[in-house]
C-alpha cells in the first residue's frame, strides 16, 4: 500500500465510520500530507506500512523548527490517529508515534468581546445595502446562538422553529442539537428573509440555505471572516477577532449572568463538559457568587 492509497482509504474511514465534517477531515489529511512532503524532500521511499519511529522522529524534529507547540501537538495527534487506523485495519501492528510525546501547551483562554464592543460592531453595519441586513442577522445569530462558523453557513430555513423558539443546528460529526433563539434574533432573521432574501436569484441547490451571497449561493467561511474583520477595522477595534469570538462571547456572557455550565455545554454542542469548563477561567467571580449563594456556611 502506498501513501496515496492509504490516505484515500483513511479519508473514507473518517467520513463514513467516524462521521467527521469536511473541515475536520481536511485537518487530519493535511497532517499526513505534511509527512508525505517531508519524505519526498528527503528522498525517503518507505511506505505507510513500513515507516518506523526513527523516521517519524526526524519529521517531528523538522516541523518543530517551523510551527508553534500547539500546531506541533495537533500534527502529532493527527498522525497518531492515522496509524491507529492502520492498526485497526490490521495493516500494521504498531504505532510509530506511541513513544513520541507532544509538546506541553497551556490551555489558551478564549478571546471575548464585551457587550458594548458587540453593539459597536453591529452598529457599524451599513443597513442601506442588502448585504447590511444580512450581515446584521449573521452577527446576531453568531452571538445570540453561539454557533460555529460552519454551523452558521449551513443553517437552513427548514432548521428555523420560530414558533417554538428554537433553531436546529448540525454540528461536528453531523450531530444535531436544538438551540434557543431570542426574539431579537428572530426579528433580524425575519427582516433579512422577508425584505432581502426574497429578491435574490437563488441558484439550484441553495433554496433552503438561510444566508446567501448576492449571487444566490451559499456563503463561505472566508466571507464571514472578512465581514467581521472589516467591521473591526471600521470601529478601530484592536482585538484579533473571528466568528469564533462571538461564540466565546456568547458562552462567557451567559456564565457571567448566572447560567449553569451544563446548559451552556448543551447549547454549544460540546461533547464533554471539560471543553466547556474553559469558560470558568474567564470570569472567576462567578465561582464566588456560587459559593456565597449555595454553601451552607455562607453566613459565617
Amino acid at each position: 500500500m502506498n501513501w496515496n492509497q492509504a490516505l484515500k482509504d483513511y479519508t473514507v474511514y473518517l467520513k463514513l465510520e467516524r462521521g467527521l465534517s469536511d473541515n475536520s477531515i481536511q485537518s487530519y489529511t493535511r497532517d499526513i500530507e505534511k509527512l508525505m512532503a517531508f519524505l519526498t524532500s528527503q528522498t525517503i521511499t518507505t511506505g505507510p506500512l513500513e515507516i518506523d519511529k526513527t523516521t517519524v522522529q526526524q519529521f517531528v524534529y523538522e516541523i518543530a523548527k517551523v510551527v508553534n507547540p500547539r500546531s506541533q501537538a495537533r500534527i502529532i495527534s493527527g498522525l497518531k490517529s492515522f496509524f491507529t487506523y492502520l492498526i485497526f485495519e490490521e495493516y500494521r501492528n504498531d504505532n510509530p508515534l506511541d513513544l513520541i510525546e507532544s509538546p506541553k501547551i497551556g490551555r489558551k483562554l478564549p478571546d471575548t468581546l464585551s457587550e458594548k464592543e458587540i453593539d459597536n460592531l453591529i452598529g457599524a453595519i451599513d443597513l442601506g445595502t442588502p448585504e447590511g441586513e444580512r450581515n446584521r442577522a449573521i452577527l446576531e445569530t453568531l452571538y445570540g446562538c453561539g454557533l460555529r462558523v460552519s454551523e452558521l453557513i449551513n443553517l437552513k430555513i427548514s432548521d428555523l422553529f420560530f414558533d417554538e423558539g428554537f433553531i436546529k443546528v448540525t454540528g461536528k460529526g453531523n450531530k444535531q442539537r436544538f438551540v434557543p433563539i431570542s426574539l431579537v434574533n428572530m426579528k433580524y432573521i425575519s427582516i433579512y428573509r422577508n425584505e432581502i432574501r426574497v429578491h435574490l436569484n437563488i441558484k439550484e441547490g441553495f433554496q433552503d440555505i438561510l444566508f446567501l451571497n448576492r449571487r444566490g449561493r451559499q456563503l463561505t467561511r472566508a466571507m464571514i471572516f472578512t465581514i467581521i474583520k472589516n467591521l473591526a477595522t471600521t470601529i478601530g477595534l484592536q482585538k484579533n477577532i473571528s466568528p469564533h469570538t462571538f461564540r466565546h462571547s456568547f458562552a462567557t456572557h451567559l456564565l457571567e449572568n448566572g447560567a449553569d455550565l451544563r446548559s451552556i455545554q448543551q447549547m454549544l454542542g460540546h461533547e464533554s463538559i471539560t471543553t466547556t469548563e474553559i469558560y470558568m477561567h474567564v470570569d472567576r467571580s462567578h465561582l464566588a457568587d456560587v459559593m456565597n449563594t449555595y454553601h451552607p456556611r455562607k453566613e459565617y
